[in-house]
């Protein structure tokens, strides 16, 4: 029926026109973020998993600082460990120096003088073994733990070794000293022993270290993993959206034309009245 009221072929051609209009807007906002789903709207369930998914990921940023942070209080006690077993191993050769008989009272006391100055560095060596407000050497606290997974339940604890003299690594005394060679040659062994227990002290702290680098290695590959994961649930494939967009720059220029000739149906109309 011809109608000067309706026209079925504009309505139909602009229905076309506003489909590929809004397809056109879908794909240029993929251009423009980089993502197929930018939002809820775009496809829910997709969106969310992807918000979970970076909020994980988000969470993963946490779990590796504070393993930066036990790691170097670790390192902090690992470097003053090493200072400490120096010093052990100087004060046996001061020692060891002490205990030949043919030396006189003026260079023995020289070499206790060394001696006592030596033990006491170790006591502030010990002191100074903080990294934020964290001493593994003095005996202040049994073990330090960090975060191992993004929910909070899993944690790497590193066990503390207190170096404190007198203790159960470094066997020598706080004001041990010497006076004559038999003393001094008692000190050997008592020093043997620590430097062997300084040794097993500093493995176990360098295990520990190790552990948390390894642990630091792979939260950083799993968040990388998460991010690719996320990509491929939520980014736009830019080849095949720009050939889109030519597409539907196209089919908008053929749906206008398409709108302006079923517009101009009506027209026609007047010759049926000359």
């Amino acid at each position: 029926m011809n109608s000067i009221n309706t026209n079925l072929g504009a309505m139909v051609a602009l229905q076309n026109l506003n489909k590929i209009t809004a397809d056109l807007r879908v794909t240029q906002n993929r251009i423009s973020t980089g993502l197929k789903v930018s939002s809820a709207k775009d496809d829910g369930a997709i969106y969310a998993i992807a918000q979970s998914q970076r909020a994980e990921i988000k969470s993963l940023d946490s779990v590796k600082m504070s393993l930066s942070r036990t790691s170097s209080t670790v390192d902090v006690a690992m470097t003053a460990g090493e200072s400490i077993q120096d010093m052990l191993t100087e004060l046996k050769e001061k020692a060891l120096a002490a205990s030949d008989t043919s030396l006189d009272t003026t260079s023995r006391d020289a070499l206790k003088a060394d001696f006592a100055a030596i033990r006491n560095q170790i006591t502030k060596t010990i002191a100074n073994a903080t990294f934020n407000g964290i001493n593994l050497l003095n005996g202040s606290r049994a073990t330090i733990g960090a975060l191992a997974n993004a929910q909070g339940s899993s944690h790497l604890t590193v066990d503390a070794e207190d170096m404190s003299l007198g203790g159960g690594i470094i066997t020598l005394g706080a004001s041990t000293d010497f006076s004559t060679a038999t003393s001094a040659q008692a000190l050997l062994t008592t020093l043997d022993d620590s430097i062997s227990n300084m040794s097993s002290a500093l493995a176990r702290l360098g295990t520990s270290s190790k552990s948390l680098d390894r642990h630091a290695t792979f939260i950083g590959k799993l968040q990388d993993t998460m991010d690719g994961a996320v990509g491929k649930l939520v980014d736009a494939d830019m080849a095949k959206e720009a050939t889109k967009l030519q597409a539907l720059q196209t089919k908008q220029q053929l749906a206008i034309q398409a709108l302006s000739i079923a517009n101009q149906s009506q027209s026609y109309m007047l010759s049926l009245f000359r």
